[in-house]
């Protein structure tokens, strides 16, 4: 039975990400590191119009960079030059520029096939192998690391496990980790849509009755659509001929992009804030949307998931305590706890007050809005949780 260093069980975008932070280090210190994920990732990067997307903070960018690989990132990185936050019906608004906040960009919107394609060319294999596609099925405690049990029948031992698996992951039951489990009684209908008029780089985050809406700037003139619904309505816009859903969507979003001309396929998404209750144990990380899951209107979890990732593997490559050591892990985690709190606080209370019916709170955020544009410090530090600086720059 083979045993390496490292297992990330998962190999999606937060796993190749560990992986990549990792490599160098791991290289220096004769460490092997395994990624074992279930859907095989493609050698090659294929367009395609309804492809998903992932909005990068200007943070993440920042990380992308410091790991060597933001050049083609960019490549097929749409930027976001302008974000409008506006409630429909009511005069409050707020407008942020990245020329107001002196950066080229306040974040980006990428295809995730082309940033996990960009993730897995510059992967080492002489220290980073796949075992993909695989599973694993079941995690048995050694003392000294994990021995996992894959799908295609043979196992593998590892000092130090990260469990990157998303935020279904049933390894994490498997091993006894309680979830605390906020359901927001709404579900996101994901979709790409083209516009009549050109986006120009503008995001806009635009608050109705029945929940809030994104529509994020894409490569090709289309733009990345988040709408949150009650569950019931979002299954019938789902199931709407494309004429129908358009006339619903332009109701709803008005014309501040002109006429919306096509959308692709539609995905729905339940939504929950999801957090583990434990994230260390001695050997094991739990990582991702496997450690927290957060409402996609705010765009913070993945920014968040990747601050964790740099986090640990700084955590990993500075320790001279024996890889998985419990010392080492809760360190990690308690650099990143404030970030944490912050970020699905922020993402929470933004949740709940943009879906709100209640007259006062309905009140209360439309002026909270018009002063955010207003007040300079104000919408600064708005900003600053938009682009992933919060408590601590990258």
């Amino acid at each position: 039975m083979s045993r390496v260093q490292l297992a990330i069980i998962g190999g999606g975008l937060v796993g190749a990400s560990l992986a990549l932070a990792l490599q160098a280090g791991a290289k220096a210190r004769g460490w092997q590191i395994v990624l074992i994920e279930p859907f095989a990732p493609g050698d090659s990067y294929q367009p395609s119009y309804d492809a998903r997307s992932t909005a990068l903070s200007y943070g993440t960018r920042q990380i992308y960079q410091r790991l060597g690989i933001w050049p083609s990132i960019s490549e097929r990185a749409e930027p976001i030059a302008q974000i409008h936050v506006s409630d429909r019906g009511r005069f409050g608004a707020a407008r942020l520029s990245a020329a107001d906040e002196g950066v080229p960009a306040l974040g980006y919107v990428v295809e995730n096939a082309w940033l996990g394609h960009c993730l897995w060319q510059a992967l080492d294999k002489d220290v980073i192998s796949w075992h993909c596609p695989d599973e694993v099925l079941a995690m048995h405690n050694l003392g000294d690391g994990y021995r996992l049990t894959l799908k295609d029948g043979a196992s593998l031992e590892c000092d130090l496990a990260i469990l990157a698996d998303g935020g279904r992951s049933g390894l994490r039951e498997q091993l006894g980790i309680a979830v605390t489990q906020r359901p927001y009684q709404q579900s996101a209908l994901i979709a790409n849509i083209t516009p009549s008029e050109a986006h120009q780089g503008q995001a806009f985050e635009r608050f109705t009755e029945a929940g809030p809406m994104a529509m994020l700037p894409l490569a090709d003139n289309r733009c990345a659509l988040v709408w949150t619904r009650p569950g019931a309505d979002a299954e019938r816009l789902a199931a709407l001929p494309e004429p129908a859903f358009l006339d619903e969507l332009q109701a709803a979003f008005g014309y501040r992009l002109g006429a919306l001309r096509k959308v692709g396929a539609r995905h729905l998404y339940p939504l929950a804030l999801v957090e583990a209750q434990e994230q260390v144990r001695p050997h094991l990380v739990v990582l991702g949307n496997a450690a927290h899951s957060l409402h996609p209107i705010a765009g913070q979890g993945y920014n968040l998931s990747l601050r964790d990732t740099l986090e640990l593997a700084e955590s990993l490559l500075a320790s001279t305590a024996p890889l998985g050591e419990l010392a080492c892990l809760q360190g990690y985690l308690d650099r990143q706890r404030l970030d944490q709190q912050m970020t699905v606080g922020f993402s929470d209370q933004v949740t709940k007050l943009f879906t709100t019916g209640q007259p006062l709170l309905v009140a209360g955020r439309n002026l909270g809005l018009l002063g955010l544009d207003l007040l300079p410090p104000a919408k600064r530090w708005f900003a600053r949780q938009a682009m992933g600086l919060g408590p601590r720059s990258v």
